[in-house]
């Protein structure tokens, strides 16, 4: 018996990939990096059958707005970039932001913070919004990788 690979079939636009794909890239350690790449990532998940405006998109893309403030904010290094690397399998998303920065580590807020201060509940948001979240040392650098991984079959 013969057996041939299937011929590749074309995506539905609302589909989730069917095989692993990831998008890399340096971004500047500025608001302007951060606010790049969150546009940058809900295009790719646009364009990888995650539309804007779905869940998906809206979800992983306010982590991607978390983790990339925090390391413009908190990982800074002066002349140093962070790195943000957008991995997708089927049935997950997973976002991980490097920075330099090794002294500070991310945390959860407090509950006891006062409800009226601007910030510092970041991270909050994404322990409630990814399936799994973590900080792990960077292998390649002085610095560490927060990252966030998304099930898309656990979002509505």
């Amino acid at each position: 018996m013969d057996i041939h690979p299937a011929a590749p079939t074309q995506r539905a636009e609302t589909q989730a990939p069917s095989r692993a794909e990831e998008f890399a890239m340096h971004f500047t350690s500025t608001p302007r990096g951060a606010r790049l790449a969150r546009h940058l990532v809900s295009h790719r998940l646009h364009e990888r059958g995650h539309p804007y405006g779905t869940p998906v998109n809206e979800t992983v893309t306010l982590i991607t707005a978390e983790l990339t403030t925090n390391a413009v904010t908190h990982g800074r290094v002066p002349g140093r970039d962070f790195h943000l690397r957008l991995s997708l399998v089927p049935g997950t998303v997973t976002v991980e932001v490097s920075d330099t920065r090794t002294e500070r580590q991310p945390r959860l807020a407090p509950v006891a913070d006062p409800p009226d201060e601007e910030s510092g509940r970041g991270l909050l948001l994404v322990d409630a919004l990814a399936s799994r979240w973590g900080v792990v040392p960077r292998h390649t650098a002085p610095g560490k990788v927060v990252w966030a991984e998304v099930g898309c079959s656990s979002i509505r």
